[in-house]
């Protein structure tokens, strides 16, 4: 595969090697400075239009969008499906028909319905950018993570990374091992055997239902459990899968580095301790969101040689 994305689209990890990881995380470094600014802004999708279209709450990935898309001088259109058309029963489709109407250059869409940012993609001509799509993946966020460790140690090289919880829910799991493991780490995926889907190893990582061996990692990644998802009892009690799997500041070994994606079931998946605890990256995954989504929308709209594929 080539640097570039498959099409002018970001709907899966997969859509970039290596290389195309690498200059959207380069990009978000340059980006990450104009934070530091008085005026926190450039013009490069001056005169554009990025329209968020969120069917699912979300606090972290569309407020930095929106910031994001901003910071670039684009004009933003915010729509929740609470309120809008969606709760009159329009379509996916009519509403995407709808909104291309107004020229947008990029359509940022989270959905619960694994996906939905494909078919849209081949609703309209604007580019589309998977914000997570039901538990398939979340590929912005895999990008923040892998930046937030390039940002700490270098590179991502031969890191042991293990990835803690209710992977059989988790869009992030699945971005994050593909991720991870094309920059170089190696991965583990732990949880009650309930929440290990079938065949998640063929993504390139080792699977466990033990703690055993954690104390070798060089970063723990720790998952929401994500209750709202969860139709049936996958764990007999919220209480019991905290007395196994939950990650405390005694698991924290010297020179480990914890992450989780957020939002925090403190005193589930997480202690307290360990959510405030120096090593924590939880604050570090949040800045990182901003400048890594400019980069995105960057490289998609106003970089197009370079991850926008020739037909």
């Amino acid at each position: 595969m080539s640097a570039q994305l498959a099409a002018k689209h970001l709907i899966s990890i997969d859509d970039l090697d290596r290389s195309g990881i690498e200059q959207i995380l380069d990009r978000a470094e340059s980006f990450a400075e104009v934070a530091g600014r008085e005026i926190k802004k450039v013009p490069a999708l001056r005169g554009r239009t990025v329209v968020n279209l969120f069917y699912e709450a979300s606090t972290r990935t569309s407020s930095s969008f929106e910031l994001a898309a901003k910071r670039l001088s684009a004009d933003v259109v915010s729509i929740r499906s609470a309120g809008s058309a969606v709760d009159k029963g329009e379509s996916l489709k009519d509403t995407i028909h709808t909104l291309s109407a107004y020229d947008p250059a990029a359509i940022v869409i989270r959905s619960p319905h694994a996906g939905a940012a494909q078919l849209v993609a081949g609703w309209t001509p604007a580019s589309v950018i998977n914000a997570g799509d039901g538990k398939h993946e979340h590929p912005t966020q895999a990008l923040l993570d892998a930046f937030t460790l390039r940002r700490r140690l270098g590179s991502l090289d031969g890191l042991n990374i293990w990835i803690v919880g209710d992977v059989m829910h988790s869009r992030v799991a699945r971005s994050n091992i593909l991720a991870f493991n094309r920059m170089g780490a190696k991965t583990t995926v732990c949880g009650p055997p309930t929440l290990l889907p079938r065949g998640i190893g063929a993504l390139g990582c080792r699977v466990t239902p033990v703690l055993t061996g954690i104390d070798q990692a060089d970063v723990i990644y720790v998952l929401r459990m994500q209750q709202e998802r969860m139709r049936e009892a996958f764990v007999p009690s919220l209480r019991e899968y905290a007395a196994r799997y939950q990650i405390g500041a005694g698991h924290l070994g010297p020179g480990q580095l914890l992450m989780h994606p957020g939002p925090v079931n403190r005193g589930i998946e997480l202690s307290a301790d360990a959510i405030d605890s120096p090593q924590a990256l939880i604050g570090d995954q949040v800045k990182a969101g901003v400048a890594v989504r400019m980069a995105v929308l960057y490289e998609l709209l106003a970089h197009a040689p370079a991850l926008a594929a020739a037909a």
